[in-house]
This record gives C-alpha cells, structure tokens and sequence, in this order.
C-alpha cells in the first residue's frame, strides 16, 4: 500500500498489520515519507487510537530503529524509571544514585525537555563542567564500575522516536496515548531492562489533566511493556501543584542535593522519591517487598550512601563536586520578585501548569528545542497545599537572569494560588498503582503518615 492508503486507512479508523506500520515507520526514517504525509498520519493516530497489537508493533519498531543495547555481562537486577513528565520534577537526580547505593543497576537514559522547564539532562548540566553525552562504551563501563550513569538520548538509541517526537511536537499530537506509549516504551526496552518504574503524573500540570486519560496511560504502558516480558509497574502520583517547592533548573538541583544531603525537604518531593525508589529495588528482587525495600531506601539516605554515589556520579561525568558541598556558592539570578498573600487563610490551591508556563516564560524552560536556558530562572514556593498563610506573606518567589521580570508574570502567578478562610488537607501524593494485576485504589501515603 502506499502512503497514502496507510493514512486513508488508520483514518478511517481500521487497524493496521506489522507490515503496514513498518512500511510507515521505516519510509519515514528513511526519507521515502516526507514530513507533511507523516504529519497526517500522526494525526489520523490522534484521533483514532491505536489498538493493542498495533501499540505493541510501533513500540518495537521504534525500538529497533537503532542500537538495542546488550547488557547481559552487568550484575543484575537492571530497573530504571521513567516520568511522564510534571512541574517541578526533580526526582531522578536522588532516585538514580539512590536505587544504585541499594544494589540496583540503573542505566539512565534522559531527555531535554521543550516544556516548562529543562529536563533531567539540563538540570545535570546546570552543575559546571557535567557531561551528559557519554559514548555507549563508556556509559556501560561507568554502569558496571558504579551502577549507574546518566546521560542523554544518543542518535544510536530509538532514531525513529527522536525523528517522530520532533514532528509530533510541532504538530500537536504529542497527546496521544499509544504515541506515548511507543516513545517511552521503545527507549526502556532498548536499555535491556529487567524491571521498569513508571510515574504517571495527573493533574492540571501532567500531560493529561483529566486523570481518566492518566490512568488509561498508565495501563497502556503497563500492558504494553508487559508483551515483551517486561516487569512494570505504574504509580499514579498528583499533579495539581509543583512537586516539591522549586520549579526551574538550578533551583531543582539544589532541591535534589539538600534532598541527598539529609536536609528537610517537602513530603510530596520526598515521598514520590522513596516510594518509586523502593519499587525499583522491590521489582528488582533486593528485597521481600515494599515496606523493607522502603527501609532499605531510606537507610540508603540516611547514611550518606547515595549522596557519596551521586558524588562519584558528578566527579567522573566532569562535574564541579564542590558544588554539592556548598550549593550556596552558585550565581544568584539578577532579579527576583516576591509574590505575597492577598489574603490570610490556607492554601487551597497551586495550579501547577501556571506555575509552569511562568517559569518557562522566567527563561527556565525552551519554546523551541534551539532555545537556551537561563539555569537560574524558576519560581520557589514558600507554602504549598494546606498550609496557612498570613496577609503580605510570601507565598513565592520568581527569578530570573536573562530578563527582568514582569508584573504580568506576577500577575499570573497570583491568579494561579487559590487562598480561603477554610482549612484543608494537603493533597494525597499518590492516586493509585497500576500493574498486570490492573488499577488498586490505595494510598502509599499510608507507609509515610501511618
């Protein structure tokens, strides 16, 4: 069939064979499907939906586009985590050195971000002299010396997905859910993995506000990874405001540091971060289940362990380890603008994509994938849900480098904090957990409050 049949038929809404959606995947990557073809049939995808069997293929395909990497010789267990994605998201810059201080071999592989703020690969290289564009040899080599590394995405790994997220992106249908699926799918498979974490964020700062549409997500990944024998679980984690109290890069790094270097940080921060470390170690077999991989974890911080292995991290990648010694010693943003409470009473709300846009506008996220990033812009939260706060308070703070700031984001950020008179819970941190077991309706805040 040509092209153009393949489009007319995922159009219509029929399915398409393996072969069908080889012919579509291998004539884009290529060159034989040009850009404006592969635009409509990413949207005939969009609106039609993919089924089971043909998520299952194009995750495959895309996975086998390129280098699938072979790491048999490496000490077991092989898990790592994936994020789909939240304002605020600092979490695998603790969780990374952590799961590989309990004995977890953690192969890494981040992106950029073109969202709110920069992924986990800028938040690295806000820490001078850090290398994230490690050569394949060298990244097993630090796996098996250290358990884990972290660098980027390499043109070697998944080159269908890099050249479709692209378009995807600049066409609108990045919210697709076996698109999703595929894009994430296809890098974990091709990372040899024994066992693989998922945080599937809901709320207004996720990539589906609505969580029905999270929690479909969570399934399809779950059930996808499953087909090729691998082991997924999925939590279902809030995000109807910014995790933890730092939106933006440097500002995030230094959230993760404290984090590692035992200082207090905020509970929803600290218990997405242990609950989907101990899953990591859980799945991966270290430990008889999710409460004593929960101590092991935990253990794993208190001792110092993961802060000395994300030390090591720093230093062979090229990093300035002093920076973690003394984060204070970074350069202060050039301009910041308090934003106080107008109103005495208790949080209600923090809508987190606002907080998000703010911060890509401060200069902390890119609009388009050629844009910097000012690594000192973002926004710090001095309350967050539930807390109470007096008139003239600061509630947060915006700062910025490259550009004063101003009043409109303010503004913006004021429209975004809901205060009232009445007091309230803070938000529940977890939502649910899918794995081949299907959705359980239960709280893991229940290990953390009791």
């Amino acid at each position: 069939m040509t092209a153009v049949e393949l489009i007319q038929k995922k159009r219509d809404g029929r399915a398409l064979s393996d072969t069908e959606i080889k012919a579509v995947i291998s004539g884009y990557t290529g060159g034989d499907i040009p850009d404006y073809q592969m635009s409509a049939f990413l949207m005939a995808v969009y609106f039609q939906g993919m089924s089971d069997a043909e998520t299952a293929s194009l995750t495959e395909l895309m996975r086998d586009s390129g280098i699938v990497l072979d790491l048999s010789d490496l000490p077991a267990p092989k898990v790592d985590k994936h994020s789909t994605g939240g304002v605020g998201d600092k979490v695998s810059l603790v969780l990374a050195p952590l799961v590989a201080a309990c004995g977890v071999t953690n192969p890494m592989i981040s992106g950029r971000s073109l969202a709110h703020t920069g992924g986990t690969l800028d938040k690295l290289e806000a820490i001078p002299g850090f290398n994230t564009q490690l050569d394949l040899a060298t990244f097993k080599a630090y796996l098996k010396a250290r358990k884990v590394a972290l660098i980027g995405q390499t043109k070697d790994i998944c080159p269908a997905d890099k050249k479709i997220y692209a378009l995807r992106d600049a066409t609108g249908t990045v919210q697709s859910i076996p698109l999703i699926c595929g894009s994430i799918l296809s890098k974990k498979l091709a990372e040899d993995l024994d066992a693989l974490v998922l945080d599937v964020k809901c709320g207004s700062g996720a990539i589906f506000p609505d969580p029905a549409y999270s929690e479909k997500l969570a399934h399809k990944l779950v059930q996808t990874a499953a087909k090729f024998g691998l082991k997924t679980v999925a939590l279902l984690t809030q995000m109807e405001q910014p995790l933890g109290v730092s939106i933006g890069t440097w500002l995030e790094t230094r959230e993760a540091i404290d984090m590692l270097a035992g200082k207090p940080v905020a509970r929803d921060f600290y218990n997405v971060t242990i609950a989907l470390s101990a899953y990591m170690v859980w799945l991966g077999g270290l430990a008889p289940s999710f409460a004593d991989a929960k101590e092991h974890v935990e253990h794993a911080l208190q001792s110092g362990a993961a802060l000395q292995r994300f030390r090591e991290i720093v230093s062979h990648q090229g990093g300035d380890i002093s920076i973690l010694d003394a984060p204070g010693k970074y350069p202060a943003a050039s301009h910041q603008c308090d934003v106080l409470a107008e109103s005495s009473g208790f949080v209600h709300g923090l809508h987190a994509r606002t907080f998000g846009q703010v911060a890509m506008l401060l200069g902390a996220g890119r609009r388009k994938k050629e844009d910097g990033i000012d690594y000192t812009a973002g926004i710090l939260l001095h309350r967050k849900v539930g807390d109470r706060v007096q008139v003239g308070e600061k509630i947060a703070t915006l700062f910025a480098s490259q550009q004063p700031i101003a009043s409109h984001l303010v503004e913006r950020i004021q429209t975004a904090i809901n205060v009232a008179t009445e007091p309230c819970q803070p938000l529940p941190v977890f939502l649910g957990i899918v794995d081949e077991n299907g959705k359980q309706v239960w709280s893991h805040d229940r290990y953390f409050n009791g």
